[in-house]
């Protein structure tokens, strides 16, 4: 979710940093809501990474387990093989000043692994991180949380980060949850306008039910799967994603579908495809093309926008967002 919508306060409710205002958390059956922090079993990973500079990176994993009271050998043992795990063996007797960033993030991962936690808590562990480094990093986190099998809560306002590392994504907004989901459910079938609007890009079209196949906007009208819950006359936001949109640079003859003129403003490249902003009478609307699909197209170039009614995603029009 965005800023400010209560994840990091939800995160610290588990971690027994916040007091709750009402209800319980439990873990595996037990309730921990007035269990102290310290006896929860749980591994916390902050943004800032709180390494202790004074420390090697060898003195940093195992701190949690000398508080612990462990014999020394075992935190040898323990360190050594999450130092193998997070990739970092050769960096066990430097100091955190001595790391690169990503370096210092991984650290902080095994420290919190170190101590065998029943929870695995992330807050925006890798937004302090640059764009490469974090690709890589997230993909770590999520090869070790497979290999450890342990449950982790993963912070983020980055919603492909969100759908790239998790089974269950839950989408908040305003201290509500909206939607919790697999992230195919959560992109696919979003099930109000906000998540919709904010997993993914999605191009909006406003406009009103008419029978119950067709939704009147200001200069076309679309056709669209899905009106039988609505009323007709009703106010209706009409949702398609960049990608199943087709461009043709001729009117297309093209039956039972949605086409609709545009002239192309701006084209972004994206590696695989190309993006282009398309100007639709005064409404900018995005389309996704791949090259090899789809003819030579350049700025201030009258194309055609073309969808299939199944594309459209129909939501009543919600006035918070």
């Amino acid at each position: 979710g965005p800023s400010g919508c209560g994840k990091t306060t939800t995160l610290r409710m588990i971690a027994g940093f916040t007091k709750l205002d009402e209800g319980t958390i439990e873990l595996d059956g037990d309730d921990i809501t007035t269990v102290s922090p310290n006896r929860r079993d749980i591994g916390m990973v902050f943004q800032a990474y709180a390494l202790f500079p004074n420390m090697t990176v060898r003195g940093n994993i195992g701190f949690g387990l000398l508080m612990k009271k462990m014999p020394k050998k075992e935190i040898e043992n323990r360190v050594d093989h999450v130092l193998e795990m997070v990739r970092l063996q050769d960096a066990a007797e430097r100091f955190p000043h001595q790391l690169s960033g990503g370096q210092q993030q991984r650290i902080a991962l095994a420290r919190a692994l170190a101590v065998q936690p029943r929870v695995l808590l992330l807050d925006e562990p890798l937004s302090a991180l640059d764009a490469e480094v974090r690709v890589v990093l997230r993909g770590e986190i999520r090869r070790i949380q497979s290999e450890l099998a342990i449950t982790t809560v993963y912070v983020t306002h980055d919603q492909e980060e969100a759908l790239s590392i998790s089974d269950k994504v839950v989408v908040m907004n305003k201290g509500v949850i909206e939607q919790i989901g697999t992230p195919e459910e959560i992109y696919r079938t979003p099930q109000t306008h906000f998540v919709a609007t904010f997993i993914g890009t999605a191009n909006q079209f406003f406009g009103k039910v008419s029978g119950r196949d067709t939704v009147i906007c200001n200069h076309f009208t679309l056709l669209a799967d899905g009106l039988n819950g609505f009323a007709d006359g009703q106010r209706v936001v009409v949702l398609v994603r960049p990608e199943t949109i087709h461009v043709e640079p001729d009117q297309p003859k093209h039956d039972g579908w949605n086409s609709i003129p545009g002239e192309v403003e701006t084209i972004t490249f994206h590696g695989a495809v190309t993006r282009l902003g398309v100007n639709l009478h005064g409404q900018r609307v995005v389309a996704d093309i791949t090259v090899a699909n789809t003819k030579p197209i350049s700025l201030n170039q009258k194309i055609w926008l073309l969808f299939p009614p199944e594309a459209c995603q129909v939501m009543a029009v919600d006035e918070r967002s």
